[in-house]
């Protein structure tokens, strides 16, 4: 979308849209949802020239501030599965935007680098995470913006907690069940 066109888009206001009755018992969970889609195809629109894919940018961030980096540590740093941030290293170094180079202390590891090349795409990786957040909070002032971080922390946070109390879905199924027969007594089944 050209930035004219974004522009047009925003002095149209803000779009309708109809919340399902079955979300009505979640209209914040409903605009996360809404607002993350958003964001997340405008920030795919302007990484796209580039070259990039959406969570690249986020990759040379780590390794343009921290240095060269263990891929397993960027897999944790961006809370990222192994394959995915293989598939996005691998784009990466075909782009020419980092080098891959066996770690001396761990032979089995990677280590990770920005080319000296990427230094050119930092600078537009900038002006495009400030176009972003333009986007994303011009409408707000100062104030607003800063109650809307404070806000979307304590959302990520609540929404961390629960993660961590949530069983993954490729975890494997548990083995214990109840088993509330007079037998038993209620107790759980162990067996």
């Amino acid at each position: 979308m050209s930035r004219e066109a974004q522009n047009q888009s925003l002095e149209a206001g803000p779009p309708t849209v109809t919340v399902p009755a079955s979300a009505h018992a979640g209209p914040v969970s409903h605009a996360i949802f809404r607002v993350a889609r958003l964001h997340r195809m405008i920030a795919g629109q302007l990484l796209r020239p580039l070259g990039l894919h959406l969570g690249q940018e986020l990759v040379m961030m780590h390794l343009w501030e921290l240095g060269p980096q263990r891929q397993t540590d960027l897999v944790r740093l961006l809370d990222s599965d192994a394959p995915t941030m293989t598939r996005s290293i691998k784009r990466l170094e075909n782009a020419g935007f980092v080098r891959r180079r066996p770690c001396p202390d761990d032979k089995r590891a990677v280590i990770i680098e920005p080319t000296v090349a990427s230094q050119a795409l930092r600078r537009e990786v900038e002006r495009i995470w400030a176009e972003l957040e333009h986007a994303s909070t011009g409408d707000l002032t100062p104030d607003q913006q800063a109650e809307t971080l404070d806000a979307l922390r304590r959302v990520e946070a609540g929404l961390a907690r629960a993660a961590a109390h949530t069983p993954r879905a490729d975890a494997p199924a548990s083995t214990a069940h109840a088993d509330t027969s007079a037998d038993n007594e209620g107790k759980p089944h162990t067996g």
